[in-house]
């Protein structure tokens, strides 16, 4: 299994989404997961555009199996849309593989169903319907521009249910490569599409999550069930099996993994951690780390 990290680097310049406390805690989150999990993923790959390269590649010298500037194709993009640069990476896929969040470390293998799993992620997240997590927002939106959302998302919400699914996608990937760049594809067109403009600039805010997580369920879940589907069959294995495991520090430390949840990267706890755990592991690299901090403090 081919492990992979995306980094689109202008949401991060723009500092949209959940951002760290200080860029060198961004820096040095980078020489944490990359080296944790090519321990048991020795295939590595980043997608990136050409400013990342430059910053990870380059300045960091961190070691990719391979590197792909692919982002670049998203220059004129929204940096809102911070998943974008997630989406692309799922879609470019042609092997089994696991799309891994800079803030996530796997300090063990994912245990061997997951690896076989045709969908993995992280855990499942449940909302109730009037939540405001976007996927009604967004279905309204459309609807009054005469737009029409892709089936997989129509058919999620058309059921008559209390509470929809997300999943937690910390870390995501799988065997059936195919569905995956059917479901990344078809979500990075309904962003960048440009027939789709007038619909987005009638939502509210950018549901980021809603595309990324609401979608990837309504697609498992309509082609597992759909007769005629080439998907037919599919499933998602969990990591964790509620949000309360994935949260649960015995739990995480019985599977060797952490992810640096939400605002937890804005800690000044948990970056003097993640200072003290890379000052010990890798001194050089914690060296440069800091060097390439200052210069950008410089230029601000």
């Amino acid at each position: 299994m081919r492990a992979v990290w995306s980094f689109w680097s202008r949401p991060f310049e723009a500092g949209t989404g959940r951002t760290w406390r200080h860029p060198l805690h961004h820096l040095l989150a980078w020489g944490l997961s990359l080296p944790a999990a090519r321990r048991h993923y020795p295939e590595t790959m980043l997608v990136t555009d050409a400013v990342g390269k430059k910053l990870l590649v380059d300045m960091l010298g961190l070691q990719f199996s391979s590197v792909s500037t692919e982002l670049e194709c998203l220059k004129g993009a929204d940096p809102q849309w911070w998943a974008l640069g997630k989406l692309v990476a799922y879609g470019l896929q042609d092997r089994p593989f696991v799309h891994i969040d800079t803030d996530v470390f796997l300090w063990k293998p994912l245990p061997q169903e997951m690896n076989d799993a045709p969908v993995l992620a992280q855990c499942p997240e449940y909302f109730h319907r009037d939540s405001g997590r976007g996927s009604r927002a967004i279905n309204d939106a459309f609807r009054r521009c005469g737009e029409a959302l892709p089936v997989e998302w129509e058919w999620a919400l058309s059921r008559d249910h209390t509470y929809f699914r997300e999943e937690n996608c910390g870390i995501v990937g799988g065997c059936r490569v195919d569905f995956l760049q059917h479901y990344a594809t078809t979500a990075t067109d309904l962003i960048l599409n440009p027939r789709y403009r007038a619909a987005w600039a009638a939502v509210s805010h950018k549901c980021n999550m809603a595309v990324e997580q609401f979608f990837l369920a309504a697609c498992v879940d309509f082609h597992r069930h759909h007769p005629a589907s080439p998907f037919r069959g599919v499933r998602v294995n969990y990591l964790f099996p509620s949000w309360d495991e994935t949260v649960n520090p015995n739990c995480a430390a019985k599977v060797g993994f952490t992810h640096l949840l939400g605002d937890s990267k804005a800690s000044p706890a948990v970056g003097r951690r993640l200072e003290d755990r890379v000052r010990r592991d890798d001194p050089g690299y914690f060296r440069i780390c800091e060097r390439v901090a200052g210069r950008a403090a410089r230029r601000m």
